[in-house]
């Protein structure tokens, strides 16, 4: 039977569930071309209005992943795993979750993103690092995962391209924000780089881009059902962003903070907590660790032995960059030409801060995109970020801009004594894990 686009639309757009075989033919018409983009446009306005079912968001998630290459890792005995953030400010936990797990015994075969509005990007941060070769050849990438136990790289032409014309196309039709659309994204370029198991985080708070619990719930819900669905093993934690995650945001001051983190120097933070976490959960659900503290007791080895570390340096060699670099960033890692100290105009408590401002604030700096095609500084950006609840006397820095000039510097400092607040009493304290979606089940 020949497929019809108007008819596939018309049945969405009156509430309609599609057959498998139906939303096959779609995508294939909207990889190849055959499918115009009005009518691709139509299709996402219908699916935004009308919704999927778990049935059809399986479908068009295999169909998008089908849509071109899908790996295979038949030649490597280890586990295959992989961990998928909905983006947040400050947020480099991959950076330092992959070599860990990797060093545990998975191989970590991560496909990442750039920056998306607010949120910085894992492959802006990695191309701070001088030679990184975030589009590698096949082989290589294969060759590193096998050699290092991981490698981060940016989505190839080859995988997932059905995914590429469809998101563009949401993009400028006001459909990014549909759940069963942002599930196929997602999940079609996961299932692509032929996982084994995968855990997601879901952010919530004024840095992310879900804000409040039901809608995170609703999304990390929907990525864990069609995820197992697809058969593979998927959880997902769903995590705080009302402030930046790491002490750090930008892109070559995230790299420093990772090879801090990999030497052991962040025990305690809010970041510490969330790599661990998503660490033993990582081990649990590829088998490897049995339990929560299991899993937390490899992760803890990993990093004082010096094992995860020299797996980062492994996989920044074999992806191009310098065989010295977790032993001498500082001769690599560009630095800004400012440095400014943010101090605390008078005694009291960090109370709160709108991270999503913070985001955009280092986008400011030059340290994102406002187009696409837009250069980024990788020197640019926030350190030595203070956590909420710090309490301060006047003149203690909150944070050091990183900045191209005088200028710059300046407007960013008085920037960032707007963003945050502070009072005479701590503000309550909030559980970086709020909550874990394992199956069709929600648990606190």
């Amino acid at each position: 039977m020949i497929m019809i686009p108007q008819e596939i639309i018309r049945r969405k757009r009156n509430g309609e569930a599609l057959e498998k075989a139906d939303i096959a033919a779609f995508v294939h018409g909207l990889a190849d071309g055959a499918i115009s983009e009005g009518q691709v446009a139509a299709f996402a306005m219908a699916v935004w209005f009308s919704g999927m079912n778990l049935d059809e968001i399986v479908a068009l998630t295999l169909a998008m992943r089908d849509s071109g290459d899908v790996l295979s890792w038949a030649d490597i005995d280890s586990p295959i795993a992989d961990k998928h953030s909905t983006g947040g400010v400050g947020d480099n936990v991959s950076l330092m979750l992959a070599p860990i797990v990797a060093a545990c015994g998975l191989a970590v075969p991560m496909i990442s993103g750039r920056g998306l509005g607010h949120t910085g990007g894992t492959l802006d941060k990695l191309e701070s690092i001088p030679g990184y070769d975030i589009k590698p050849s096949a082989a290589l990438f294969r060759q590193t995962v096998r050699e290092a136990g991981c490698a981060i790289i940016g989505q190839t032409a080859d995988l997932a391209p059905a995914d590429r014309r469809l998101y563009a196309i949401r993009d400028v039709t006001a459909t990014v924000d549909s759940v069963p659309l942002i599930t196929a994204s997602i999940l079609s370029k996961k299932l692509a780089a032929g996982l084994q198991s995968l855990v997601l985080d879901v952010k919530i708070g004024n840095g992310a881009f879900m804000v409040g619990l039901k809608e995170a719930e609703t999304l990390a819900r929907s990525l864990v059902d069609v995820a197992n669905g697809a058969g593979v093993k998927t959880t997902a934690l769903i995590t705080d962003m009302n402030e930046p995650l790491a002490d750090a945001a930008g892109n070559a001051v995230e790299i420093e903070n990772c090879l801090a983190f990999l030497r052991g120097e962040k025990a305690g933070t809010r970041l510490e907590a969330v790599v661990m976490s998503f660490a033993a959960e990582m081990l649990m659900t590829s088998g490897i660790a049995a339990s929560p503290t299991e899993g937390t007791d490899l992760a803890r080895r990993a990093l004082q032995t010096g094992a995860a570390l020299e797996r980062f340096g492994r996989m920044v060699h074999s992806l191009g960059g310098p065989a010295d670099f977790v032993e001498r960033p500082q001769a690599y890692l560009v630095k800004a030409p400012v440095i400014l100290a943010v101090e605390a105009p008078q005694d009291g408590f960090l109370q709160s801060c709108d991270a999503r401002d913070v985001g955009m604030e280092v986008i400011a700096l030059g340290g994102g995109r406002t187009r696409p095609d837009e250069p980024i500084d990788h020197r640019v950006g926030f350190s030595g970020l203070k956590p909420l609840g710090t309490k301060l006397e006047k003149g203690e820095p909150i944070a050091f801009v990183h900045a191209a000039g005088v200028d710059q510097a300046e407007a960013s400092r008085a920037r960032l004594l707007e963003i945050y607040a502070i009072g005479d009493e701590a503000p309550p304290e909030r559980p970086v894990i709020v909550s874990k979606v394992s199956g069709s089940r929600i648990s606190g």
